[in-house]
């Protein structure tokens, strides 16, 4: 979280149950809500932390952005992104995937 809030996001939720399952981090960049999915790993030995966002994950983020939208009852912007976390590095990769 320290990592988001110093790249000047704001951290609504760590966390977050939805009924469509978990969002590690819900934050917010300017007028965008960013679901983001934290995937450690001590190596690349077995894929990147990203590669192991599967297709059922990305599906149940899907389904809580649209939850989110109706909570929220009415259009509003979301992305999804991944935090890689490797020990003390994060790579953070913006729009990792999409709708």
């Amino acid at each position: 979280m320290k990592f988001l809030k110093a790249a000047g996001y704001t951290v609504v939720g760590t966390n977050y149950r939805t009924p469509f399952g978990e969002a590690d981090i819900v934050a917010r960049e300017g007028d965008t809500y960013v679901l983001c999915e934290v995937k450690t790993r001590e190596s690349e030995a077995f894929g990147t932390p990203a590669e192991a966002v599967g297709a059922d994950k990305r599906r149940r983020y899907v389904q809580m952005a649209r939850w989110l939208q109706m909570r929220a009852g009415k259009e509003i912007n979301i992305r999804f992104d991944v935090l890689e976390v490797y020990g003390e590095r994060i790579v953070h990769i913006r729009n990792a995937f999409g709708a």
